[in-house]
């Protein structure tokens, strides 16, 4: 005798796809997600022509590009990340989503892939930089999709550090500020800034691999065209480790 699944039951994946529905179209329900996309952009191509001085370089590649997106990632993804459980709690609507024929894992998982499309959103805006690039010089088409992937990869890793943020707080500016600062310190790791404020602590051999947990030093290989493991696996961790985390404590609560 075959079992069939209550009708006001949904199954998980559309479950999952209601919940990333609702999710993606209440980031564009004000003007605030095209500031973000437009300052996104602004900074991106700014930080790349006039401080990481491209054109100047002469060289047909999007190494001096991708070079800040951990500073960006880390100022942005907590700002659009915010939201994922902290309006939920204020508003006091979490409770009603709660009461949905759905379960809470559902649910973070639908918002965090919400929250990681817009992210995408941004990053894909920047595209005419490539186009530009492409134009006038001939650079390698594979390191240019290598950059712009390790790039979604470290917004995803930044997402997952703020949806814990977001979890642990019914105020969107006190996660911000908590998302913010997890993700700076991970991208100050790895900088020469790092070493020499350790450097009189620490062994050489530990310092080194304190860096291999900084947001760049990951990304670094991607700008250069290598599609590592172990960079994919940092990044895949701190994404799916928050968000599980994050899941966690809503539950709890």
């Amino acid at each position: 005798m075959s079992s069939e699944s209550s009708p006001s039951t949904p199954s998980a994946p559309s479950a999952v796809w209601a919940i990333f529905n609702r999710e993606f179209a209440g980031y564009f329900r004000t003007p605030l997600a095209y500031v973000f996309l437009a300052v996104f952009n602004a900074f991106a191509i700014s930080l790349a022509f006039f401080v990481g001085n491209i054109y100047e370089a002469g060289v047909a590649n999007l190494d001096r590009f991708f070079l800040y997106h951990p500073w960006l990632w880390a100022f942005l993804a907590p700002a659009a990340g915010a939201r994922l459980w902290a309006e939920e709690r204020r508003q006091g609507t979490i409770e009603l989503l709660l009461t949905w024929p759905i379960s809470v894992w559902q649910v973070a998982v639908g918002k965090f892939l919400a929250a990681w499309l817009f992210l995408a959103t941004a990053l894909f805006i920047t595209l005419p930089i490539a186009f530009t690039i492409g134009y006038l010089g001939d650079p390698d088409v594979g390191v240019i999709v290598s950059g712009y992937l390790g790039s979604l990869l470290c917004a995803g890793a930044c997402l997952g550090i703020a949806s814990i943020a977001s979890a642990l707080t019914r105020n969107q500016v006190i996660a911000f500020v908590t998302g913010f600062l997890a993700c700076f310190l991970l991208v100050l790791i790895g900088y020469g800034v790092f070493d020499e404020f350790i450097g009189g602590l620490f062994s050489r051999n530990i310092i080194e691999e304190v860096r291999r947990l900084g947001l760049w030093r990951n990304l670094e290989p991607f700008t250069l065209g290598l599609v590592d493991l172990r960079p994919v696996a940092y990044f895949l961790t701190l994404s799916f480790g928050g968000l599980g985390l994050s899941t966690i404590i809503i539950e709890r609560r």
